[in-house]
């Protein structure tokens, strides 16, 4: 039997990653925007960093960010007993 204090811990937990989750993609959308004239000063694989974080650094941080917070998830689920059959 799930408990409401269960339900709410878990809640709390899932709050927790899901706003670090967020906090990351602001951090890699809209602040890497924001100093992309500085960032282009830095060179990866034959393109300025500022436009190699636009066209893909960014779609790749967001795929990491999908499948850790497809993980962490997992692993909440299992530790409070919600996990799916």
């Amino acid at each position: 039997m799930i408990t409401k204090q269960t339900i709410e811990a878990y809640w709390r937990e899932n709050k927790i990653v899901m706003y670090l989750i967020m906090l990351i993609w602001f951090v890699v959308s809209y602040v890497a925007a924001i100093f992309a004239s500085s960032l282009n000063n830095i060179i990866i694989f034959g393109f300025p960093l500022g436009y190699y974080m636009g066209a893909q650094g960014s779609i790749a941080i967001f795929v990491i960010l999908n499948y850790l917070y497809s993980m962490k998830m997992n692993e909440l689920d299992k530790k409070y007993g919600l996990e799916e059959d």
